[in-house]
């Protein structure tokens, strides 16, 4: 009997444990339900769903057929993958041209649109006469499509008629054939670029710069410090966040001047000195019809956007922000 009731023991407390462990599951499921992740669900599921359709899984499937031999007629053969396109890549003098006038873009785009907003900024955050009404100019050219932007340019640049040309020869200089000549059809390209953002780049300083106490600007002149001294030892300092933030946009607009470029070329291929990687990619795939080697240099350039856009996301993830 004593042996009995032991093993009835047991096996009542076996059940009993069985019911805890199950309460305590249902518990952790139903707080799950509750939990703010899955009460959100129906906002966030079906935007992540269409990005990672759309976006993460459009980008593997392009990283596969750059390993492959595609040319763009029937389909893709994914039995013999090699990275025989990458290694191509190394020995193409035009991709390496596109890449080095890639990186001139992006540098000196990025410093001029930088320096020449802080300036505007600057001018319009000392509460000039018509300050509204020059915010709303430099603004003017933003909103422009790079179609707009590259027709206009054109017609600035023209050796024959342009502006630009008509008013150096004023002072008996030119003409300039800066749309074909190597030396300076980039610098024009980046030139014209500088002209349509350099006013976002002003609006986001001239907001920091509101945002900066007037106390500060009193205490530095009361301790006499003059206006050169006054904005590059108190106030740019204090603009690191606004700089970082407007220098990540700018890169990555770089790296998309492919409309500008096709609009004001009229056509696939550049002028010689002019082209980038963007350009270098569509014409591989659409003209070339090599849509394998276009597709491993869209990868290339996949990558450069995330170099670019690394280093700024990993200073947000140490401060807080993400």
């Amino acid at each position: 009997m004593k042996r009995f009731s032991t093993a009835e023991g047991g096996a009542s407390q076996a059940s009993e444990g069985d019911r805890t462990g199950e309460e305590e599951s249902t518990t952790r499921f139903q707080r799950l339900l509750r939990s703010d992740l899955v009460r959100s669900a129906p906002f966030w599921g079906p935007p992540f769903l269409l990005m990672g359709f759309f976006v993460y899984a459009a980008i593997g499937w392009n990283f596969a057929l750059s390993l492959t031999d595609y040319e763009g007629f029937g389909e893709p053969d994914y039995t013999n993958l090699d990275f025989e396109n990458y290694t191509q890549m190394v020995n193409d003098a035009q991709l390496i041209d596109a890449t080095v006038n890639t990186l001139v873009l992006l540098v000196t785009f990025t410093v001029a649109c930088l320096v020449v907003g802080l300036l505007l900024a600057i001018l319009l955050d000392r509460e000039i006469r018509f300050g509204r009404g020059f915010r709303t100019i430099y603004l003017l050219p933003m909103s422009l499509s790079f179609v707009v932007t590259a027709q206009f340019w054109q017609w600035m640049y023209n050796s024959q008629y342009g502006v630009i040309n008509e008013f150096l020869g004023v002072f008996q200089l030119g003409p300039y054939a800066f749309l074909s000549n190597p030396d300076l059809v980039l610098y024009a390209v980046i030139f014209a670029l500088v002209w349509q953002y350099s006013g976002y780049t002003m609006i986001v300083y001239l907001a920091a710069l509101r945002a900066i106490p007037e106390e500060q600007y009193e205490a530095a002149r009361a301790d006499g410090a003059s206006t050169l001294k006054l904005y590059w030892r108190v106030i740019i300092p204090q603009l690191k966040p606004a700089i970082a933030s407007a220098s990540v946009v700018l890169l990555l607009f770089s790296l998309k001047a492919f409309d500008f470029l096709y609009a004001l070329f009229g056509g696939y291929q550049p002028r010689k000195g002019s082209d980038i990687l963007a350009t270098k990619m569509m014409r591989e795939g659409y003209f070339q019809n090599e849509w394998a080697y276009s597709s491993a240099i869209a990868i290339f350039l996949f990558v450069l956007s995330l170099a670019v856009i690394a280093p700024y996301l990993y200073q947000q993830y140490r401060n807080g922000n993400l």
